[in-house]
């Protein structure tokens, strides 16, 4: 197939603004830089977080984060602290961080269409006391990544309510996509069966949330 070539590009932010209304000044004027009480509560009551990091050529990278609402430690007004769990072993998000020093987060919380932003430094800790304040069911995570806020504001639920995302009854039907298992073993080339692979993914659902 021959890949997609645009007909209409678009180069400058003057063709955009040519396109698009002015600026809402309650747009432009909502971001703030620091973690003020809206801010906080909106946080502590998120169990997702997308983080978004880019390395030293600029490839960007989206991973996401998940655990009990309030899983992102509040430690000051600029100064936030996401736990490290068990995951895939790929360490994108870490890699990025030691290169560029820069993240975004987006806090979801369930029911409410609006969204919280988040941008500024980061850098990789192991401080003993904030990892042991992180513990889930004993198991104490091996590192945290400290967040230093530079901006922070919320984002209208347009695209949530376009998305219908708490609604899901209204959700397209999931029958026919393939299983992780089914995606893994073709991607990653595998040679075990695919169910064999689906036990091993339903064994870490079960008894790896929060363990190697």
């Amino acid at each position: 197939m021959t890949p997609y070539q645009p007909t209409d590009r678009v180069t400058s932010a003057e063709q955009v603004r040519a396109v698009l209304p002015k600026d809402f000044a309650s747009q432009t004027g909502k971001v703030i830089d620091h973690v003020d009480d809206y801010v906080r509560l909106w946080i502590e009551r998120s169990p997702f977080v997308a983080v978004g990091t880019f390395d030293r050529a600029g490839r960007a990278d989206v991973a996401p984060k998940g655990d009990p609402a309030g899983f992102v430690k509040v430690l000051d007004r600029h100064t936030l602290a996401i736990p490290d769990r068990p995951g895939n072993h790929r360490f994108d998000t870490f890699q990025n961080i030691l290169e560029t020093g820069r993240i975004a987060l987006m806090f979801m919380v369930p029911n409410r269409n609006e969204v919280v932003r988040v941008n500024g430094r980061a850098e990789i800790v192991r401080d003993a006391p904030l990892r042991a304040a992180m513990a889930v069911n004993g198991r104490v995570p091996d590192f945290a990544i400290l967040v230093r806020v530079e901006e922070a504001f919320y984002h209208c639920g347009k695209a949530v309510l376009r998305a219908r995302l708490w609604q899901p009854g209204e959700a397209a039907p999931v029958d026919g996509l393939p299983s992780y298992g089914a995606a893994l073993k073709r991607h990653a080339a595998m040679e075990e069966p695919v169910e064999v692979i689906e036990g091993w993914m339903r064994g870490n659902e079960l008894n790896r949330m929060y363990d190697e």
